[in-house]
């Protein structure tokens, strides 16, 4: 009997499941999830989207599939589930989200999708977690940056390109901005992304700074100095195809935003559109930020004035961010601490329907977008996998791409 159970236990603690069978089916609980398409694309619905569910507590994984109705049925045990569909027909992508999903007993569950189009920028890569100073004693944090990647098979324009991250800078933190709807207990995103502290802007009038297809552009978000010569485990931002995040006047702490290498050039350094935030440096997450990528369909400068776009986060009034539209992003990724169990969805999953767990931070860890080896084999650059869905796009690599 002994020997039975420590069988048993196995099987409900791994990590992915696919279409479990669990020896005890009476202690499981029948999840029925139906994938609703929005409105104007009910051809797309199709047999085989997959659908994602997650016991929040444990980080168990359990993968259905729907059926030609978008309907997915498994038995799981009781317990609070993040449930998420992602599928996918030409172009199209269709994602949803449910989060603490609570399963006591036969659950039906409507996941509404929403539409997005995949293509053009999206996020390469991101390494905010910081490493080791090592074969000096300590920690370092002080070379984040992240990767934009052209995926289209067009050239793009990265001048006016807007970036930032959303409130709250942690996914363990309380989010304000959400509600719980009082009927399904799921929760309910405001119309918007709140991006906190400061917009940043690529500089460019329009076609000063081209990137080719499958060609990338990195952005330092804090020093754009070479690391490496003191740090041999952290990155060489010294670059001439690299923008900086570097503006002395609203962020002076020099142990953050040191003066940029020598070969950084003076043009690619990015503008401060709106500062919001109080901070000396440029507070980027280090454990779970949120980066997005946004046009504004006027100068950001002017958009920033209008009435009732800077807001006050609700129950902290130190704390004032940019509402961004949906409508407006062209990528989003959220990242989650894998160090907590208590993490929650700060951007809609018309943006993002998952999230990318960052395992630890000073470990020198970046968090990677998948090559989609077949369509790059094909088109003859890199393309990368766009489903809207960090939880499929992305991987954690223990070291950066940057690293020398």
């Amino acid at each position: 009997m002994k020997r039975f159970f420590l069988i048993g236990l196995a099987l409900l603690v791994a990590a992915c499941v696919e279409d479990y069978k669990s020896p005890w089916p009476d202690a499981l609980q029948l999840l029925s999830v139906n994938a609703v398409y929005p409105a104007g694309y009910a051809h797309a619905v199709h047999e085989g989207a997959v659908i994602r569910i997650e016991e929040i507590s444990s980080g168990t994984v359990y993968v259905a599939r729907t059926d030609r109705r978008g309907l997915a049925e498994i038995s799981v045990p009781p317990g609070i589930y993040r449930i998420t569909c992602s599928d996918r027909a030409g172009k199209d992508l269709f994602n949803g989200a449910a989060d603490k999903v609570v399963v006591t007993e036969r659950r039906i569950v409507d996941l509404q999708l929403s539409h997005s189009t995949a293509g053009g920028l999206v996020v390469k890569e991101i390494y905010c977690g910081g490493c080791s100073k090592a074969p000096q004693e300590g920690t370092y944090q002080s070379d984040q940056y992240f990767i934009i990647h052209n995926n289209d098979f067009e050239t793009a324009y990265l001048d006016s390109l807007c970036f930032g991250t959303l409130s709250p800078y942690n996914s363990t933190s309380v989010n304000n901005w959400t509600e719980r709807d009082p009927v399904t207990g799921e929760t309910v995103f405001p119309d918007f992304a709140p991006v906190v502290t400061v917009v940043w802007q690529l500089p460019g009038s329009g076609k000063d700074f081209p990137l080719a297809p499958g060609a990338d552009a990195v952005v330092a978000l804090r020093g754009a100095i070479d690391h490496t010569l003191q740090y041999p485990l952290s990155v060489n931002l010294n670059r001439p195809d690299l923008f900086a995040c570097y503006n002395p006047t609203y962020f002076p702490n020099p142990t953050y935003h040191p003066a940029p290498g020598d070969q950084v050039k003076p043009e690619r350094y990015a503008q401060v559109v709106i500062k919001t935030g109080q901070s000396n440096a440029n507070t980027f997450s280090i454990s779970s930020p949120t980066v997005v990528l946004f046009r504004t369909p006027m100068p950001a400068g002017e958009y920033v004035l209008q009435p009732d776009v800077v807001r006050v986060t609700p129950g902290n009034s130190a704390d004032r961010v940019v509402v961004v539209p949906y409508e407006w992003i062209v990528d989003a990724v959220e990242v989650f601490d894998g160090r907590s169990s208590s993490n929650g969805k700060r951007v809609a999953p018309a943006a993002d329907a998952g999230f990318v767990l960052q395992s630890d931070i000073f470990k020198g860890h970046t968090l990677r977008r998948k090559v989609d080896e077949k369509v790059s084999a094909e088109n003859g650059y890199e393309v990368l996998v766009d489903t809207n869905n960090s939880s499929n796009d992305f991987y954690e690599s223990e070291i950066q791409s940057l690293h020398p």
